[in-house]
């Protein structure tokens, strides 16, 4: 089947879609975007994600393409196109083409949009988080507003590789001072010995991601020790476990950090009870 995508009022097989060669996310990165989980053809969490969506908007100072119930009218109709029973889709929103300035265009051009839906193979997903991940520290070299889920992702993607042309996962992002900000697509987690769970404080460093919340607000329900605070990689090396959170993945345990093992080197009791508790609430 052919995999059809909506951009800009009209939905395309992806051989025949495309976007100005003046538009501004292909020329300066100038947009946003979101990754949205879908289960049983369900978009999950789908206000939370399109509630931020509209924040990194705001603070790039762009309209929204769209009313709210418009958007996701055409999210579902991507869905429903590509036949998605499980996977995730992708939003990204664009300040438009306009001949090339640094200086904002005039009001009278309208931002772009695209949105694709793609199957996400859950059992492989399940079956990496019973065993773990390696994970490599990468230098953070990102701008300062990661608050913003903005589409300029080089950093991030070459942080990735490099974790990967180690053989691990996921590069977890380390500024001058040894503290790990997120990962280069995640957030970042270790429980210490006295089974306290750790996460960065949700400022400009890193992303509010939407699975972070769900993990949070899960740890206050099971009255467990949450304290937002950055932590060291000496910290998280020396932890008794570690994990990441994203959309796509939900809860990855970390089983070894630059080579060294983490705890008993397997998914620890903790990861694994708040995985299976976020999954029970996805219905999965």
């Amino acid at each position: 089947m052919a995999r059809i995508i909506y951009v800009n009022g009209r939905y395309s097989p992806y051989s025949q879609a495309s976007i100005h060669v003046e538009d501004r996310g292909f020329q300066f990165a100038d947009g946003v975007y979101e990754v949205c989980f879908i289960h049983n053809r369900v978009i999950v969490d789908l206000d939370g994600h399109l509630d931020r969506l509209d924040r990194s908007l705001g603070e790039l100072r762009m309209a929204p393409p769209m009313s709210r119930p418009a958007l996701i009218h055409v999210m579902n109709e991507t869905l429903r196109r590509n036949k998605i029973r499980n996977g995730y889709t992708y939003l990204q929103v664009t300040r438009g083409a306009a001949p090339r300035a640094f200086s904002f265009p005039g009001d009278d051009i309208g931002s772009s949009l695209i949105c694709m839906a793609r199957p996400h193979d859950e059992k492989k997903n399940n079956a990496l988080a019973k065993k773990g991940i390696n994970a490599l520290t990468v230098p953070d070299i990102r701008w300062a507003r990661r608050d913003i889920k903005s589409i300029s992702l080089l950093p991030q993607m070459l942080a990735s590789q490099t974790a990967l042309d180690q053989g691990c996962a996921e590069a977890l992002l380390v500024e001058d001072d040894g503290f790990i900000t997120e990962g280069s697509h995640s957030n970042a987690w270790m429980v210490d010995h006295d089974n306290r769970l750790l996460t960065r404080r949700a400022d400009n460093s890193i992303l509010r991601g939407r699975t972070r919340e769900v993990v949070a607000a899960t740890i206050i329900e099971l009255g467990l020790k949450l304290e937002e605070r950055a932590f060291s990689v000496d910290e998280a090396l020396a932890a008794k476990e570690v994990f990441v959170t994203s959309t796509t993945a939900l809860l990855m345990p970390v089983v070894q950090i630059d080579g060294k093992q983490i705890g008993a080197g397997v998914p620890g009791d903790i990861s694994n009870k708040l995985r299976q508790l976020i999954c029970d609430a996805y219905g999965m």
